[in-house]
């Protein structure tokens, strides 16, 4: 078999699905990691929580915050009845924190249109600030067992692999993937839950970008990619996360002084934060235009005590792209 080329690595080929389903749904049953949104208790609530905590940040990173953020806020209008600034104090460290104001505004937008509960329908959940496809598609599948195509990092790249027979999925989703992801899906709406569940967790703990376990995959002696002998990703450079000395780093150092503050913080406490005056000028400003930081008289900043700007529902305030480590 030849390498098949990035460009096609999302193009369906001939595929038995219920010989993918089986033996992958058996080893998720027997290997799936105890997570605590994957509990009963955790309800819909918890499964939302999760997968805009779980966007490009690792399981363990998640964790003690997750568990924090639903001891204080176990219910959607919990988190709505307190000021934006709280959800982003409590976000901590976890990184891309308009994540928070997006949690925030979409538990406001619950609490004022579904009363209180985090919606069923797979459009309803659509509307909601802060909320794009694929976690619409996630809540819907994974908390109300629905029958729906949830292509996150890992899953594409399970795809990728097993079906497309190449390394890496693109960069971005395309529609050849959302179409082969919406073939594999099992007809019965419970199993196809039981299928995105294990699909994503075959991704996260054994099909790995680097380092894949294939000894120990279940469906290691039908993946395409495998069978052709691995042929190498010919596709454009994989995108690198650069942190240090960037705006992003800026911004974050500025908002733990903020976050840490029991009261509004002068500019002069800020300034101290970055020596270069240029970049810490514009990381302030990205976070005032973000929503995430609030400017007040006498040249003092504080974390937004006033409603979410620009959240208040669908296509305004869409989801970071899914990246599930």
């Amino acid at each position: 078999m030849t390498a098949i080329s990035a460009h096609s690595a999302s193009s369906p080929t001939a595929v038995d699905p219920a010989a993918l389903h089986t033996p992958v749904i058996a080893w998720f049953d027997s290997n799936a990691r105890d997570l605590p949104w994957r509990r009963p208790e955790a309800g819909a609530w918890g499964v939302m929580v999760s997968e805009f905590m779980l966007q490009q940040t690792p399981v363990n990173r998640v964790l003690p915050v997750y568990e924090q953020w639903l001891s204080r806020w176990p219910r959607p209008a919990d988190l709505a009845a307190e000021a934006p600034g709280e959800a982003v104090r409590a976000w901590g460290r976890l990184g891309y924190p308009r994540r928070a104001l997006r949690l925030h505004g979409a538990a406001q937008a619950i609490t004022e249109r579904h009363g209180g509960d985090v919606p069923r329908e797979h459009a309803q959940l659509l509307s909601l600030p802060g909320i794009g496809e694929y976690t619409a598609a996630a809540v819907a599948s994974f908390a109300y067992g629905q029958r729906h195509a949830v292509l996150d990092t890992n899953v594409r790249r399970v795809f990728a692999r097993a079906v497309a027979g190449v390394q890496y999925p693109p960069n971005a989703t395309t529609a050849a993937e959302r179409k082969l992801a919406r073939s594999l899906l099992p007809e019965d709406a419970p199993t196809a839950a039981r299928w995105a569940a294990s699909s994503m967790e075959l991704g996260a703990l054994i099909c790995t970008a680097k380092n894949e376990g294939c000894v120990r995959c279940p469906i290691a002696d039908r993946c395409a990619w495998r069978l052709a002998g691995k042929p190498a990703y010919e596709g454009p450079a994989r995108r690198g996360q650069t942190y240090a000395g960037t705006d992003r780093q800026v911004r974050g150092k500025l908002l733990a002084v903020l976050r840490e503050a029991v009261a509004p913080v002068p500019q002069v406490v800020l300034d101290a934060v970055w020596d270069e005056p240029v970049q810490r000028t514009r990381a302030l400003d990205g976070l005032v235009a973000d929503g995430l930081v609030e400017p007040m008289e006498n040249g003092v900043y504080r974390l937004p005590q006033s409603r979410a700007q620009g959240l208040s529902g669908g296509s305004s305030a869409r989801e970071d792209p899914p990246d599930r480590p």
